[in-house]
């Protein structure tokens, strides 16, 4: 059968069209890690953005104070605790808080369970800036701002606030997949609901709890919003309030030290992705079917 030339050409525009479609968003993170990279060894940059020359100078910062233009940071380490305390609150607290919810909403049928799940939903169709100004008042009222590494404590409890709901949706959909015959079992055996639920159950959701520890301990690690919102006191900067400030210095930017102090930054997500990545699939396996 003869093929028309046009419908050839019209199938190869198609063809390259969609594989665009799909590579240029997969390429341009990685030109921009590479970049990064590039610049973060370079001694100096060419008109303006082009690395050149080859050092590591750029990462004084491992074991030299900051200073950048006319200011000068606490060394890199204090601020890299700072982000580890606030991952220390944040995920202990959203992991044990949506495995109780979770399990509640998938064993306990008690009355407006179906609004809660829908409702849970309907948070995050709110982006997190909206309720600033109320958390703001929440952390004047309940005396945590202002107040150095307890401040840095209450942006962790908020936070966990904020990732609670679709956590507990995530873990849901792990408790749904437990057979009842386990739970009876148990409770024959002389379980009570709390023995049933800690030494029965979560050891049998592990793959959700550890995939949504991962995901917690990300979000805290990248925290910006908050963090630079409420946190001013340079003592208790976290590593993305630090980036900005440096960003910030306009007229003195020294690109290969913050790109530098970038990567340093990004290395810890990229190791913990490329290492749990199929702990994180097991969400899009199990966990989307906690509205079932």
């Amino acid at each position: 059968m003869h093929v028309s030339p046009y419908r050839k050409v019209i199938k190869l525009a198609i063809d390259i069209y969609v594989i665009g479609l799909v590579v240029v968003p997969l390429s341009i993170p990685l030109m921009g890690l590479a970049w990064l990279i590039a610049q973060s060894f370079s001694s100096k940059v060419v008109i303006g953005i082009l690395p050149n020359g080859l050092t590591l100078e750029n990462f004084f910062f491992l074991w030299k104070p900051i200073k950048f233009g006319t200011h000068e940071y606490p060394s890199i380490w204090p601020v890299v605790r700072n982000s580890l305390l606030l991952c220390a609150v944040l995920v202990p607290t959203e992991v044990f808080a949506s495995a109780s919810a979770g399990y509640a909403l998938s064993r306990l049928r008690a009355p407006g369970r179906e609004g809660i799940m829908r409702f849970i939903i309907f948070l995050h169709a709110f982006p997190g800036v909206l309720f600033l100004i109320a958390l703001l008042y929440l952390l004047v009222q309940l005396g945590f701002y202002g107040k150095g590494f307890l401040t840095l404590i209450g942006v962790g409890l908020i936070k966990a606030g904020l990732n609670i709901p679709m956590s507990t949706w995530i873990l849901k959909g792990f408790f749904d997949t437990l057979p009842w015959d386990i739970e009876w079992a148990a409770l024959v055996d002389g379980c009570t609901r709390f023995q049933l639920w800690r030494k029965v159950l979560l050891p049998l959701v592990k793959p959700g709890i550890s995939a949504v520890a991962i995901l917690s301990f990300m979000s805290g690690w990248g925290e910006w919003l908050l963090a630079y919102t409420f946190l001013k006191d340079p003592d208790v900067y976290t590593l993305p309030v630090l980036i900005t400030s440096m960003v910030y210095e306009f007229r003195f930017v020294n690109w290969g030290l913050l790109a530098a102090v970038s990567l340093f930054y990004i290395t810890p997500i990229l190791i913990t992705y490329a290492v749990m990545q199929k702990v994180l699939l097991k969400i899009q396996l199990v966990g989307i079917r906690g509205y079932a």
